[in-house]
Order: structure tokens, then sequence, then C-alpha cells
């Protein structure tokens, strides 16, 4: 069961992993989920990342583990879920629930979370275009929706277009760098203006209900963001304009 710290009562299984190295955790995983393959060259490294992603690929005969150092300090029970999860997603393997909840656990941590947050801030690069467009102006969309739902209230944050016109990623906030960007595809003539505004409150509303950390769960959409997000009053037309993009 989790601790008052979230973290799990791990008992003997802290002391029996304390006095491996990376290198020997990643090794002893390996052996588990390949029994039968030869152990190929290993090099485990921690580097600079801005954020807690970590990598793994199998090249030339060599196993090379990137992992970011902000997990540089995890309890040994955490490195040994994350190789569980990186070698079986490598190989293709299932991942058993226990090293994924072990993990989510550890990362959602609130003062893990505090310091992946400031990291990401201070290495982070963020391209802000700026609000104008060639046919659009964020800040003004912005600030319409602010008086038409938030009484004027919300404070205005960085604001910008994607470098593509993606219609993958029609937009996002971004709560390390206190930004929203919008896709390029609305920054046109002929792009329907609603479906620009609902994008813009969609992420607004990201502003006002933040991601909710529970346990190893993680909730971006929470019941009072989607009850929020109801109040549209062109909510079904905003999202079949979505559609067709």
């Amino acid at each position: 069961m989790p601790d008052g710290d979230g973290m799990l009562d791990l008992g003997g299984l802290q002391t029996s992993l304390f006095f491996e190295t990376p290198e020997e955790i990643y090794e002893r995983v390996f052996r588990q989920v390949k029994p039968r393959t030869a152990m190929p060259e290993l090099r485990v490294e921690f580097c600079r990342f801005a954020n807690a992603d970590s990598f793994i690929r199998l090249e030339n005969g060599r196993l090379h583990v990137r992992i970011s150092d902000l997990l540089a300090g995890a309890p040994a029970p955490v490195m040994e879920a994350l190789a569980f999860i990186l070698i079986s997603k490598l190989y293709r393997k299932p991942v058993a629930r226990l090293h994924t909840y072990r993990y989510r656990l550890y990362l959602n941590r609130r003062d893990f979370r505090r310091q992946a947050q400031v990291v990401k801030q201070i290495r982070g690069r963020k391209f802000i275009s700026g609000p104008q467009g060639e046919h659009r102006n964020l800040q003004e969309i912005f600030e319409a929706l602010n008086v038409r739902f938030f009484d004027g209230l919300m404070g205005r944050p960085q604001l910008g277009w994607s470098r593509q016109a993606s219609r993958s990623m029609l937009g996002h906030f971004d709560p390390s760098h206190n930004a929203i960007i919008i896709s390029r595809i609305f920054d046109q003539a002929r792009a329907p203006v609603l479906g620009l505004e609902y994008v813009m409150f969609h992420e607004m509303l990201h502003l006002r209900y933040p991601v909710d950390h529970h346990g190893s769960r993680r909730r971006v959409h929470t019941k009072e963001f989607r009850e929020a997000e109801k109040k549209f009053p062109q909510l079904k037309e905003a999202k079949e304009i979505l559609k067709r993009l």
C-alpha cells in the first residue's frame, strides 16, 4: 500500500535492490524478459533532458539506455520498474501492471512534478510565435472569450501559432511555459472562426482546471472541466468542424 508520501511500502525489496548499479538492474531485468537471448553490450546513461522521458535502443548488438537525470535519485524499485517498461516495449513484450503502476506513482508525486516543471522551464526550448498570424490574432480571440465565459478575469498566458499547420494537434496548453499554442491550420481566411474559438476555449479551460493527479492516475479532463466545456453554446457544431479538419 502507498505510504503517506504516495510511495509503496516495499519492505525488503528496497534493501535487496539498494546496492545494484543501474547497469546491474538492466542486466538482471534483461535476463528475466529475454532469458534465452545473449546479453548484449550494455550502456546506461543519465541525460539532461527537459522532461522525464527515457529511451532505449538496440543497435549493432549494443543496448543503449538514456534516462532523464530527473530520475537519477529515484528509488531502486522505481528504476527497476522503468527497466521492465523499456526492455519489454523494446521487445514488444507485455508490461506487468505492477511496474507501470509503481513508475507512474513516482512520477505523480507532488515533489517530483514540481521539480520536473522547474527543469522544463529552465531547459525546455519553447517556440512561441506571438499572437498575430497572417489572418487571425489569437489575443483578440482570447480576450473575447475571456469576457464571454470568464468575466474577463483570466490572466492572459503567452499565445502563439504552431510551426506547422497540424491536423492532429489543433491546440495545447503548456503549463511549464504558461503558453497556449494553436495550430496554424486556423490561420487561414477560409478556416471557420468557430473552430478556432472552440479550440482556444478548450485550452483556456486547462488554465482554469489544472490536471488532477491522484496516486498513479492523471486526469487531464476532470468532471469539472467537462461540465464547463458544455457551456460553449455551439459545442456540437464546433466539434463537427474539427472532425472535418
